[in-house]
């Protein structure tokens, strides 16, 4: 069989994302002045080593995401969906949602995505940033305004925070 025709998903290059996630104490006052849209994110599945299968609604954009077990590093594949394939699997989601704005801030050649979370996560404010390689993600020097670096911490993966709430 020639070699294009033949596939083994052991070799297929997997999508990568590389992410780091802090707490943060005190926002920026001037949130306001960044780009930010409304999120509301469900999780159809979650599986006992931390896979997971979402839905999300970005102010009208609609994607289905798998994403793998892993902390700096998890294979995340994302495809986007129609507005009635969003409605018609969002039911499957109930009790396991998350709901925030999120606001884009530049940073030298880096985005801050900064997660103001409502509902009963309200008061929890996040930051993530995303990086094309594990060595710019270690070499990021986080803004003072950032807080604890929780990457590491799964109780501030959203699936955890969907389900369990609120840290202790």
């Amino acid at each position: 069989m020639p070699e294009a025709l033949h596939t083994n998903p052991e070799r297929a290059p997997q999508p990568k994302e590389i992410e780091r996630k802090w707490t943060i104490v005190e926002a920026p006052t001037n949130l306001h002045e960044f780009d930010h849209k409304r999120i509301r994110q469900g999780y159809i599945a979650i599986d006992d080593q931390g896979t997971e299968v979402r839905l999300r609604d970005k102010e009208g954009t609609y994607t289905l995401t798998v994403k793998s077990k892993g902390d700096l590093v998890r294979g995340e594949f994302e495809t986007p969906i129609s507005a009635d394939q969003f409605d018609s699997l969002w039911a499957t989601t109930e009790g396991k949602r998350v709901e925030k704005t999120r606001y884009s801030i530049p940073s030298d050649e880096n985005t801050i995505e900064l997660d103001v979370y409502e509902g009963d996560l309200a008061g929890l404010v996040t930051a993530e940033v995303e990086f094309t390689s594990i060595d710019a993600a270690y070499q990021f020097i986080a803004p003072d305004w950032f807080g604890a670096d929780v990457t590491e911490n799964s109780a501030y993966k959203n699936q955890n925070l969907a389900q369990a709430g609120l840290p202790q």
